[in-house]
């Protein structure tokens, strides 16, 4: 093990690179919080406040559409995806969080770019809020993190 190169990515924003937040409205009680956490964790670890944008859409369903779009132009190093779906007394959880977790999926692999999934999917709202700062941390901080360490590997492969 001591003889390999290992390459990873850092954890500090080189070169003024751009990221996207693509967030839902929906459930905007825990997503706002989500947010929050990511634009904190970017600008902590040297990202400026002036290279984060913020895509707002409607719902967790609508997330990959935008993700694709924002992802394709290829203007951010990643994009964080940031939702809450919360399960009620009907099936519609189940869609709405299988589709939103398999596009966010396809806009990164046909994008290029480094999407981190930022969408909670619990059963309940307390569950939520305990992942977007509440006693399970901020899962949006995390997945800001996780894009910002992909930007900077891709970064180191492809230079």
């Amino acid at each position: 093990m001591a003889n390999l190169n290992v390459i990873e990515g850092g954890l500090v924003a080189t070169g003024g690179q751009r990221f996207a937040i693509v967030a839902a409205r929906f459930n905007s009680l825990v997503v706002d919080r989500l947010v929050d956490g990511a634009v904190d964790a970017l600008v902590r670890h040297g990202v400026a406040a002036s290279n984060i944008d913020l895509v707002r859409v409607p719902g967790a369903y609508e997330l990959p559409l935008a993700l694709r779009k924002v992802a394709g132009s290829k203007r951010y190093a990643a994009v964080v995806a940031v939702g809450a779906v919360i399960k009620g007394d009907t099936s519609h959880f189940d869609f709405v969080a299988g589709e939103c977790a398999s596009g966010v999926s396809r806009a990164m692999h046909e994008s290029d770019v480094p999407v981190a999934f930022a969408v909670l999917t619990t059963d309940t709202l307390e569950q939520a809020l305990d992942r977007a700062g509440g006693k399970a941390g901020n899962k949006g901080a995390d997945c800001a993190l996780a894009a910002l360490e992909m930007a900077n590997l891709l970064q180191r492969l492809e230079g």
